[in-house]
């Protein structure tokens, strides 16, 4: 895969976690856990993608 490419991809998974916190956040009982999980790998991809892009998004 290409740099473009995984950049791109990075970015529709850092989308797509976006999507699920907002959804577990609508969710009654809400987990905790679930939502905590979801954002730490929402963050190590915005740090991965920091990597490749140096910022420059």
């Amino acid at each position: 895969m290409t740099t473009e490419g995984h950049i791109a991809a990075l970015e529709r998974r850092h989308q797509e976690l976006d999507r699920q916190i907002q959804a577990e956040l609508q969710n009654r009982p809400l987990d905790d856990l679930t939502v905590s999980a979801l954002k730490r790998k929402k963050l190590e991809i915005k740090d991965e993608l920091y990597k490749y892009t140096g910022g420059m998004q």
